[in-house]
């Protein structure tokens, strides 16, 4: 047992000092990274989440008995008012399976992000990236806008955050977001329409996964979240990154098995329309929430409402989805679904919800004011986790 400790140690130590000299030898043997972490914290993170995965694997082999102390200490996380962070994953802790102190929020490349996207435009067999000019390619959208590859279409980063107090050992749900047009993360989901901290102070046993999508553009394409199972791959890489930023790789199932609940808003409703058509999350979907955001696919919403009783639909509205909602509430009528007006106190099984909200209620501040301040943190509390779900 103690061979197996001291093998344990020197491959931990082995992983460590390999890492600290090419954090320290520079930019030579580095390889091109995203701009954003292609630096001193950049390499920090890949040295952390290296020493993560060896322990891990050391774990599932029975050669490690108990955790070892991290041995590059954890750099302040981003909070959830959109002060700056570190781009990095936290390392184990020997209290990792704890409720949360603090909050830990961190932005993190995803090989199944939407983006990079080398396909073809769903119904069709044309590439995605349909233009090249100068040695650029780029994509020409529908309506006749031009947007470049390496400018719009090259974010593979996703922003997590577990809440404090979040506790990995009772029933949690996964919000997965999806950000409207001219967005981007930081400056968007996080700090203007304060998502994340509308997830701590709803105090639900919750975590949130956003994609970048299209960055600052008026594009809702979806990207990889057009493939069959595209975003059900992209939810198990998220169960692996959240066990992480939550310290312990052995709560990777545990995420892994939590019910999702999709939230878009506004041009968020393309990838939410796939999500639910093609992303084969079955049961795992337990609901639908659109805020401002039924522009369009009203058939593939349609078809899981109607395809299934397990999970929620709420659509809420200002003037600019108004006609919309309102045809797609008299369909679902005629089809004998039942249909509500109004918020309940629980959002239960095969709850379907059309929340007209007033006329003065500004599209573009709908995350944050919409029939009431900060609508996610409402909407959350009203979620029934006991039976795992919905």
């Amino acid at each position: 047992m103690k061979g197996n400790r001291l093998s344990s140690a020197l491959s931990a130590a082995s992983i460590i000092g390999l890492a600290l000299l090419w954090v320290h030898q520079g930019d030579q043997a580095v390889v091109k990274q995203d701009r954003e972490t292609d630096n001193f914290y950049g390499r920090l993170e890949r040295l952390r989440t290296a020493y993560a995965d060896q322990v891990h694997r050391d774990a599932k082999q029975g050669r490690l008995q108990s955790l070892p102390a991290p041995l590059v200490p954890n750099p302040p996380a981003m909070e959830e008012s959109g002060e700056p962070m570190v781009h990095t994953a936290a390392l184990f802790s020997p209290q990792a399976a704890a409720p949360l102190r603090q909050s830990k929020t961190s932005l993190v490349a995803f090989d199944s992000a939407p983006f990079p996207y080398e396909g073809t435009v769903a119904r069709t067999d044309r590439p995605f990236l349909n233009i090249v000019a100068d040695g650029r390619r780029g994509h020409r959208t529908p309506f006749n806008r031009v947007y470049w590859a390496d400018e719009t279409y090259s974010d593979p980063r996703v922003l997590l955050h577990i809440p404090r107090g979040f506790d990995i050992n009772k029933p949690a749900v996964m919000v997965l977001f999806f950000h409207g047009h001219g967005a981007t993360l930081e400056r968007d989901v996080q700090q203007r329409q304060l998502v994340p901290r509308q997830i701590t102070e709803s105090g639900v046993n919750a975590v949130l996964v956003a994609p970048q999508l299209a960055v600052d553009a008026r594009d809702s394409s979806p990207g990889k979240f057009w493939e069959p199972g595209g975003v059900k791959r992209f939810l198990s890489e998220a169960a692996t990154q959240l066990a992480r930023l939550q310290g312990d790789a052995r709560t990777r199932d545990a995420f892994a098995k939590m019910p999702v609940v999709i939230i878009a808003y506004s041009g968020g409703y393309v990838p939410a329309a796939w999500a639910v058509s093609s992303g084969r999350l079955g049961n795992k979907l337990r609901g639908v929430v659109l805020l401002d955001a039924l522009y369009g696919e009203a058939d593939k919403f349609t078809s899981w409402i109607t395809g299934q009783r397990a999970g929620f639909f709420v659509s809420a509205y200002a003037n600019s989805t108004r006609a919309k909602n309102q045809s797609l509430e008299k369909l679902l009528t005629q089809l004998n679904v039942p249909v509500k007006s109004e918020l309940g106190p629980q959002l239960g099984h095969g709850s379907v919800v059309f929340l007209s909200t007033n006329a003065e209620t500004e599209h573009r501040d709908f995350v944050t004011e919409a029939w009431t301040t900060h609508p996610i943190k409402d909407l959350l509390r009203r979620v029934r986790l006991a039976d795992g779900g919905s």
